[in-house]
């Protein structure tokens, strides 16, 4: 079934080096994954495989909401995914597909976690039946990756911090801040030298339990307490831009950039691009960011959305690609854990692609 997709020419862009790669689909399984990382947050997504001709090609539903996995990894409708497709005509397939049956989500949340773990199985699936790893079909090289541990301190403060750093000394950070926040705590913060993006969180809805209402005292003690590090996404009011006026050469964006058009729209131009998979949806919007970034020289880094398995190594294996440098929010699951064990990789991460797909070596079976 050969198609075009929805959304324009992929002629001479990233995304036409992958466009028309065929892939045979006969059958897809779900299998609930789950992780407590602390005594009060669980995690739980969704590992989507497909299967074909002999392979099968792994993604990770990643949806932030417990009810809407447990749906997916129980139902019993079949999604109609089987077929000779081309990664462009299977796009456009799922353009007409409903991937969550029922009110599974908050109104107006968007659905493009699922979207995204159905495109980049599709895309693990056509390389593994071409014996084509990632890298080579993009006609680019890994590099070992930087990654930061994203983090909220909660009650634990800077020992939260000082712990990580005791097990990881060299370890860097982005972190969440919170409104009680005290000078001194910046303070204790920004002498470890460590802190290499804040995250304001400041454009949620205000009932997202991560929402960080926007606080015109909070930003300002937060810049200048930080005086070197990235302000990503800020809520921003007369009050607000007001006082990051003279900090607009490190805003970055996360939250609103789900296709190049939204980046063309900010309301302040951007320092760096967050890139998490999982909010474009799918590869045409991922690889069009990519592209619309380097045409304009606008820097870029990886953003995680608490994958559990093979989710997480996608996203590392697109900052070894794209943007090895920077402080990729991609550091391995073990990061996430409340308290740290075992042996944790330090950064840069040594990313060694699979002989073939979509995945990095550690999930080439």
């Amino acid at each position: 079934m050969a198609g075009t997709g929805s959304e324009g020419s992929s002629a001479e862009t990233t995304y036409g080096l992958i466009a028309q790669l065929p892939v045979v689909i006969e059958s897809y399984s779900l299998e609930p994954l789950v992780r407590a990382f602390s005594p009060a947050f669980t995690r739980y997504t969704t590992l989507v495989r497909l299967h074909g001709a002999g392979e099968d090609g792994l993604g990770e539903d990643v949806t932030p909401f417990e009810p809407a996995q447990h749906a997916f990894a129980s139902s019993a409708a079949e999604l109609p995914l089987s077929g000779f497709w081309t990664i462009e005509s299977f796009a456009a397939c799922l353009d007409e597909v409903e991937l969550y049956d029922g009110p599974q989500l908050p109104p107006g949340f968007p659905k493009t976690f699922r979207r995204w773990a159905l495109e980049s199985a599709a895309l693990d699936l056509a390389l593994r039946q071409a014996s084509l790893p990632f890298a080579e079909a993009l006609k680019r090289e890994c590099r070992p990756v930087t990654f930061v541990n994203s983090l909220s301190l909660g009650e634990r403060g800077i020992e939260a911090v000082n712990q990580r750093l005791a097990r990881v000394p060299s370890l860097r950070f982005k972190l969440d801040p919170a409104p009680e926040w005290s000078d001194g705590l910046m303070e204790q913060l920004a002498a470890t030298g460590r802190v290499d993006i804040i995250d304001l969180k400041g454009l949620y809805p205000p009932q997202a339990p991560v929402a960080l209402a926007p606080d015109p005292d909070l930003y300002r003690r937060l810049a200048t307490a930080f005086p070197d590090v990235w302000l990503e996404d800020p809520g921003l009011n007369t009050a607000t831009r007001e006082v990051l006026q003279p900090h607009f050469g490190r805003i970055t964006w996360d939250l609103p950039v789900c296709t190049p058009e939204d980046i063309d729209q900010l309301p302040i131009p951007p320092r760096a691009i967050n890139i998490k998979p999982a909010r474009h949806g799918t590869l045409r919007r991922l690889l069009d960011v990519y592209d619309h970034c380097a045409q304009h020289r606008i820097p870029t880094y990886g953003g995680g959305m608490g994958e559990l398995a093979v989710g997480r190594e996608q996203i590392q294996y697109l900052a070894s690609l794209f943007h090895p440098d920077a402080p990729n929010d991609v550091a391995p699951v073990d990061y996430n854990d409340h308290e740290l064990r075992g042996n944790l990789p330090p950064s840069p991460l040594r990313v060694e692609p699979a002989p073939k797909g979509f995945r990095i070596g550690a999930s080439s079976t």
